[in-house]
């Protein structure tokens, strides 16, 4: 079973009903039980950064999901669900994220161009390297984005960077851990490959 981790927050239906079209058996969930005994755990994330761990810690999900990161279970995490794998953000200072990974997320520059804030809509990934969320998977694919903040894009983490203002890690693997800037789940029928690719893994 692969845990979808209910904290509040997050596209939690959408993703649910992609994998359903997957075949893959899947669960919303905010029990630790549930969390401890899936075989995988996909975060989707959306609203603000210390939002979100506060909301976290307050349902007593911070300790269990770094542990089972940490034991190899295979993670996703999805837009704000990668932005919380880092120690900080800009969003919410002073607030500590999971800290799986070094570095802190720092917000979009949008006085270029007078970009629309945030950055939400389609645009391209461009593969830096290649890892098991990408099969079959092209070069420059469209992708659906809602964000503000961004990581750095020469992160040695990085599969994928995009571009709007400056460019930014749009997604990243290390080990067991995977995680896009983008939502896969509102990403058409490639959002339904790469979702079904970290359901194989």
């Amino acid at each position: 079973m692969i845990a979808i981790i209910d904290y509040g927050h997050g596209n939690l239906q959408s993703v649910y009903k992609a994998l359903s079209l997957l075949n893959f058996e899947s669960q919303i969930t905010d029990s630790i039980k549930d969390i401890e005994n899936a075989r995988s755990l996909i975060f989707p994330g959306v609203g603000a950064f210390g939002d979100c761990m506060q909301n976290l810690d307050d349902k007593g999900l911070t300790e269990i999901i770094k542990k089972s990161i940490k034991s190899g279970k295979p993670f996703l995490g999805i837009c704000l669900g990668l932005q919380i794998l880092f120690e900080s953000s800009e969003e919410s200072p002073g607030v500590q994220g999971l800290s799986i990974f070094q570095g802190s997320i720092s917000k979009m520059n949008f006085n270029k161009n007078k970009l629309k804030v945030p950055h939400m809509g389609w645009n391209q990934i461009k593969m830096k390297r290649k890892s098991k969320l990408f099969e079959n998977v092209k070069d420059e694919s469209w992708v659906y984005f809602v964000h503000s903040y961004k990581i750095d894009p020469d992160l040695d983490i990085v599969d994928t960077t995009s571009s709007y203002g400056d460019d930014f890690g749009s997604s990243v693997s290390f080990e067991n851990i995977y995680a896009t800037q983008f939502h896969p789940e509102k990403s058409s029928d490639l959002g339904l490959n790469i979702l079904g690719n970290f359901c194989k893994i």
